[in-house]
């Protein structure tokens, strides 16, 4: 299945690409967004794209190539790519988007182990050129951790019993074996049309502590609000409660929650300034955030989860 970037006209519509502007997306996967910003940033505009996974700046390589110098694409992990911008000359930003779920190339690659449809060697790694793999990490972890990491990171209903039987099957090397051993402890046989299948949760918790990706993304945020030029904006889509709290808490700590007007456009209007002196002045341009429209997901179901939420660097008087 190709890849179908997630909200690529809201996003667009949130950073309102400009000629001459500069741009950073920090998960650049399959250059869906970027595209987009590119081509509406003509015919001088610049992007910066930085991701993790090496496959994906190969990917990204080849669909923004029509673009020339105007794109640069370096690897580096999300809590690196402001001192990438400001290294390589792009910083101050005119807009950021950063979009935090995982692409279809990963999900559908049985070799990176992120999807128990598949069967595959337990990996979960972004980058697999360094780190442990899920199959290592468990390994090494001890039984309280484990409940812990499922218990935090997935939600997982009756983790620590779901940890003991991960740990008394080690090694569990395979996406696999994973799978059937939470089924086996929680029951699934797939007889209810929306059923969740338990393995969801657990895959997400491992996923998390392997890439350390809420610590990663907490780091990032204020960083990468540092950056941004006066009236630039940052875009974050994210895909489940762990990561929208990260975001929404470190966007409202900056801003007023206060929305007056709606510039923007739907669900983007322009809120009241405020100055917290632990990050730099911003305004939040959604309170709430955008979910896609229903013809969205009805295209492409894997955007149904995600949440858009945008912020705005305002002048210091």
């Amino acid at each position: 299945m190709a890849h179908i970037p997630v909200m690529v006209q809201r996003v667009v519509q949130a950073l309102r690409p400009r000629p001459a502007g500069r741009y950073l997306d920090g998960t650049v996967g399959g250059g869906g967004h970027s595209e987009a910003i590119l081509a509406a940033s003509g015919p001088d505009g610049r992007l910066l794209g930085t991701d993790a996974d090496p496959s994906a700046i190969q990917t990204a390589a080849a669909r923004l190539a029509p673009f020339g110098d105007r794109v640069v694409l370096r690897r580096c992990w999300l809590d690196q790519a402001a001192d990438v911008a400001r290294r390589e000359g792009f910083a101050p930003l005119d807009g950021i988007v950063i979009d935090l779920g995982l692409s279809s190339n990963q999900l559908d690659d049985p070799q990176r182990g992120l999807s128990f449809m598949r069967e595959g060697p337990l990996d979960m790694r972004f980058d697999q050129t360094q780190g442990v793999t899920a199959a290592q990490w468990i390994s090494e972890c001890d039984v309280a951790e484990l409940a812990r990491i499922l218990k935090e990171y997935g939600e997982v209903p009756r983790a620590w019993r779901v940890a003991e039987a991960i740990w008394a099957a080690r090694p569990v090397t395979t996406t696999a074996q994973l799978r059937d051993v939470v089924a086996g402890v929680v029951g699934y046989r797939g007889r209810a049309r929306r059923a969740i299948h338990p393995a969801t949760q657990v895959f997400q918790a491992l996923r998390i502590a392997v890439n350390d990706e809420l610590r990663r993304l907490s780091a990032a945020l204020p960083r990468l609000i540092d950056i941004l030029a006066p009236g630039g904006r940052l875009a974050v889509i994210t895909f489940h409660s762990l990561e929208d709290r990260i975001v929404k808490t470190t966007f409202r700590a900056a801003a007023t929650s206060t929305e007056t007007g709606d510039p923007g456009g739907p669900g983007l209007g322009a809120p009241q300034r405020c100055h917290v002196p632990q990050l730099a002045q911003v305004r939040l341009v959604n309170k709430k955030p955008i979910a896609p429209g229903d013809d969205e997901v009805g295209r492409n179901p894997r955007a149904r989860s995600a949440r858009l939420r945008v912020v705005e660097r305002i002048d210091v008087d």
